[in-house]
Order: structure tokens, then C-alpha cells, then sequence
């Protein structure tokens, strides 16, 4: 065998697919799901291409497992504990996940052979809401609202060019308002004037809409 095959071989015997699975998370953390090969991986992972077949069958296959680890970050709806605490605190724990992970949010609903972090994770959402007195229906409705409100939050917030209230007030003023004279728009001025006063964190805006649709659910899981 030559020197080359040996160190190769050597490298490789290192490799297990949770290692390849996680380096590959960690590489899309880094540069997005588009930056992701299996060539590319493993380089990283210092290993010749071909054997990252033997973990994982195809990219398709490894897509499903990493979005497996996203799903196993993210904290299950308590059982103990009233359903709106638990699915507050579920949602919650999915925004900060998807934050760590923002290539993952186009990706969770996605997947047609899903794991087993991902089956628990649905089965346990489910349950917290059919048990809470939700109908079939209306666990679903409640399901769809409250994942769009998370995805659709950690996809705006992943592109928003200012990530503190700091640096949101730094941009109104050095940015926004010298294009908004007052009186070409004088609401939008008002605003963006009156939000960097208050110290305004944009942040504060997914835990209001949350509160805000669990508390419209209510009603239809009491009807129900």
C-alpha cells in the first residue's frame, strides 16, 4: 500500500458518523447549507471523500440527520407544566436554536424521511396540545401557527442588519432617519425617533407576538 493510501487509511479509522454528522452541522453554522459538500467535509474532517459514504449514504441522507441534531436542541413542551408555558418555552428554545442554526429554518419541515429527535419532537408537541384539550384539528391549526411564527421570526431576525438595541438605535439614526425627512414621511420619522428614545429592542417583538397567539388560541382549545 502506498504511504499515501496508509495515512488516509489511518484518518479515516478515526471517523464515526456522529462525527461526521456534527462536523458537518458545524460547517454549515459556518457558511450556510450551500456551502456544504461532502467533499468539502472531508477536508474538514481530514478524510478522503469516498469514505463518508460508509456513514452516511448521500447528502440527502446527511441533511436528515443533521437537522435531527437541530431538533434534539431544541427543549420538548414540559408535560408538567399548563400548555401554554409549555409551548411558550418549546418556542422559546426553537428560536434560540435556530439562531445557532439559521441554515436549518428552511429545512425542518422539509424532510420526508425524518429521525428520531424529529418524530419525538412533533409527537411531543402534539401531545401537549391534544392533551391540553385541543381537537385533531385544532392541535393542528395551533401547530402551524405557532412553528410560522418561530420560523418566520428567526428568518427576519437572521437578516436584519443589527443584532442589539444598541445597534438598532446606532442604525436609526445614522441610517434611517436622514432618509426619512419629516415632512416627505413624517410617521415613519415619528417612529424611528420615538422607538430609539425608548431604548427599543427588537428583540422583544417574538415574545409579543407569541404571548399574543397563544392567548387567541385559548379560546378554540375551550371550544373544543
Amino acid at each position: 500500500m502506498a504511504a499515501r493510501e496508509q495515512r488516509q487509511v489511518a484518518a479515516d479509522t478515526g471517523l464515526t458518523k456522529q462525527r461526521v454528522v456534527i462536523e458537518a452541522v458545524r460547517l454549515a453554522d459556518r457558511e450556510g447549507v450551500e456551502g456544504l459538500s461532502m467533499r468539502r467535509l472531508a477536508r474538514e474532517l481530514g478524510a478522503g471523500a469516498m469514505s463518508l459514504y460508509h456513514y452516511v449514504a448521500s447528502k440527502e441522507e446527511l441533511l436528515d440527520a443533521m437537522i435531527d441534531v437541530v431538533f434534539e436542541e431544541i427543549e420538548l413542551p414540559p408535560e408538567d407544566t399548563a400548555w401554554q408555558s409549555a409551548m411558550r418555552r418549546r418556542s422559546i428554545s426553537a428560536r434560540q436554536v435556530l439562531a445557532r442554526h439559521p441554515w436549518a429554518i428552511g429545512l425542518l419541515d422539509s424532510r420526508t424521511a425524518p429521525g428520531a429527535a424529529h418524530l419525538r419532537h412533533r409527537e411531543a408537541v402534539t401531545a401537549c396540545l391534544r392533551r391540553a384539550g385541543f381537537s385533531v384539528l385544532m392541535a393542528t391549526h395551533a401547530n402551524w401557527l405557532l412553528d410560522s411564527l418561530v420560523y418566520g421570526y428567526a428568518l427576519q431576525e437572521a437578516n436584519l442588519p443589527f443584532d442589539t438595541a444598541d445597534e438598532f438605535a446606532d442604525m436609526a439614526e445614522d441610517v434611517y432617519l436622514p432618509q426619512l425627512p419629516p415632512g416627505e414621511f413624517p410617521y415613519l420619522n415619528e417612529s424611528a425617533a420615538a422607538l430609539v428614545a425608548a431604548g427599543y429592542d427588537p428583540a422583544e417583538e417574538f415574545i409579543f407576538g407569541l404571548d399574543l397567539a397563544l392567548a387567541a388560541l385559548e379560546p378554540l382549545r375551550a371550544s373544543a
